[in-house]
C-alpha cells in the first residue's frame, strides 16, 4: 500500500486563518489547504522464463504444458501462442505446480497503475466561486479478465473535529448527482466537494466537463465507486480526474482535509 501526500497550506494543522478578516456573519472565506492522501494497490506481473520442475517421479523442462505452444515473429508482428489442452486448471503435488488453460494466459503487458500529480492544493477559496484541480490516472493491463480502479473518501472534507464542506449534489433538482450518477454542476450557488472525469475507460455518465459526482464516503458505510474499468488489453490508458470545490458565504474558515483512497485491481 503506497500513500501519496497532498500538502496543505498549513501542512496538516487545522486552524482558522488569522490573516483573513471576519465577515459580518462572523464566518470567513477559507484558506484551503486540502490534504488528500492517495492509497492504491499496485499488482505487477512479469514475464516468466522457462524453469525446471521436478518431483521424485518426473521432470518437466517447459514453460508451457499444453498440446502445443511457442513464439513466432517476423518484421511486422510477434505472437505468443498456446493451444488447448485436455483439462484446464491448476494441478499440484509435492515439487510442482501446473497451471493450464486460458485463465493462465501469458501476458506481455504487466499490470501497472500510476497517479500523475499527488500534490493537490486548491489555495484560498472564495464563496460562490468554484475551484478545480486535476490529476491523471494511468493504467496498463494485459490480462485475460478485466481491471478496475475504485475511489472512496475516508470521511468528508473537513476541519479536524469541526466543520465539513458537504459532498456535492450538483445543481440539484433534475440535476441531482449521486455516487453512481454524474449530473451537471455549473451553478455558483450549488456548494460542495466532488469530482468529474474525462479520458479512457471512465463511466459513461461523465458526458462532458460539466458533469460531476460526489465521492462515496466510507464513514457513511458507502461502497467505493468504480471510476475506470475495461475488459480489453491496453497500454497507458489515461483518464483525468478533476476535483472540484465550491463554498458558501457562511462556510467557516480553516484548513480542510480528507483522504481519497484509490485501489487498482486486475483479474485474470
Amino acid at each position: 500500500m503506497k500513500h501519496f501526500v497532498i500538502p496543505s497550506v498549513s501542512r496538516g494543522i487545522f486552524k482558522k486563518d488569522p490573516s483573513t478578516p471576519p465577515t459580518k456573519s462572523g464566518l470567513v472565506g477559507m484558506t484551503t489547504g486540502i490534504f488528500l492522501t492517495f492509497a492504491f494497490l499496485l499488482l505487477t506481473f512479469y514475464e516468466v522464463s522457462a524453469v525446471t520442475m521436478d518431483s521424485t517421479r518426473f521432470k518437466i523442462e517447459s514453460a508451457n504444458v499444453t498440446t502445443g505452444s511457442g513464439n513466432s515473429s517476423s518484421s511486422g508482428y510477434k505472437i505468443s501462442d498456446t493451444l488447448g489442452q485436455m483439462a484446464a486448471g491448476q494441478f499440484s503435488s509435492t515439487g510442482y505446480v501446473i497451471k493450464a488453460g486460458f485463465q493462465y494466459l501469458h501476458s506481455i503487458i504487466p499490470f501497472r497503475f500510476s497517479i500523475s500529480d499527488t500534490s493537490i492544493d486548491f489555495g484560498t477559496l472564495i464563496p460562490n466561486t468554484s475551484v478545480t484541480a486535476t490529476t491523471n490516472l494511468t493504467v496498463s493491463f494485459g490480462g485475460a479478465g478485466q481491471y478496475q480502479v475504485t475511489a472512496i473518501e475516508e470521511g468528508g472534507l473537513k476541519i479536524f473535529g469541526g466543520s465539513t464542506i458537504p459532498d456535492t449534489s450538483c445543481n440539484g433538482g433534475g440535476d441531482t448527482c449521486t455516487e453512481s450518477g454524474a449530473k451537471i454542476w455549473n451553478s455558483s450557488t450549488a456548494y460542495g466537494f466532488g469530482y468529474g472525469m474525462s479520458g479512457d475507460d471512465i463511466p459513461v455518465d461523465f458526458i462532458d466537463s460539466t458533469y460531476f459526482r460526489p465521492f462515496p464516503d466510507r464513514t457513511a458505510a458507502e461502497s467505493p465507486a468504480t471510476i475506470m474499468t475495461n475488459i480489453n488489453v491496453g497500454k497507458n490508458r489515461i483518464s483525468t480526474l478533476a476535483f472540484k470545490v465550491n463554498i458558501s458565504p457562511i462556510q467557516p474558515a480553516g484548513s480542510y482535509q480528507t483522504v481519497i483512497n484509490f485501489v487498482a485491481t486486475p483479474s485474470f
